[in-house]
């Protein structure tokens, strides 16, 4: 079975490119849904012991935490030592479930793959970009979004040209969905085909 990572910085259409790979049939492991998950069970004791009050109701308060870490950015690295063994474990699962139903290649979804070596665990790398202008536009219109918050996003992410530059396939998104989807079906195709395989 291929492994296939897919990744690109923050507004570059990653999350849009993943559900046309769903839509094609693709098993897709969406790694900040899994952190929202455990974020409602296994981390939640964890990451409330490190950081006490950021856990309401049950669940961690994500915008809580968030102002917590733009206060003290050094304490990112914390956080992370705690939620990545228990995102590698899921994906760990989501990869034997997948291998042993058959399927011929599965689609990891990883924000920051080549950030935390991710790479290394992949067969194949998809990269979704666009160009800065567009880039900024959208993610202004989050809400929350501020301009500080995107500098501090930005500053923590490899450099959208060095992510093409080691990119096994790249899919832009500048353009409409449909010249999105086509780039992902031809993807699909060669990885289905055989020919995307090492």
């Amino acid at each position: 079975m291929i492994i296939v990572g897919l990744t690109g910085s923050i507004g570059m259409g990653k999350s849009t490119a993943a559900g046309m790979f769903r839509e094609l049939g693709v098993p897709v492991n969406d790694a900040d849904e899994v952190v929202h998950e455990l974020y409602r069970g296994e981390a939640v004791a964890p990451v409330e012991a490190a950081f006490p009050g950021v856990a309401k109701d049950g669940a961690i308060d994500r915008a809580e935490l968030s102002r917590r870490l733009i206060a003290a950015p050094d304490r990112l690295a914390e956080l992370e030592r705690i939620v990545h063994p228990l995102v590698r474990a899921k994906e760990r699962e989501f990869i034997a479930r997948h291998k042993a139903a058959g399927a011929p290649f599965v689609l990891l979804d990883i924000p920051l793959l080549f950030e935390t070596k991710a790479e290394e665990r992949v067969d194949r790398v998809v990269v979704v970009t666009c160009d800065p202008e567009t880039q900024r536009e959208r993610v202004m219109k989050r809400p929350g979004m501020t301009a500080e918050k995107f500098a501090m996003i930005r500053a923590r992410q490899v450099p959208d040209s060095e992510k093409r530059a080691r990119a096994d396939y790249i899919v832009d998104t500048s353009d409409s969905f449909d010249v999105t989807r086509q780039q992902i079906r031809a993807i699909v195709d060669q990885l289905r085909s055989g020919s995307g395989c090492r």
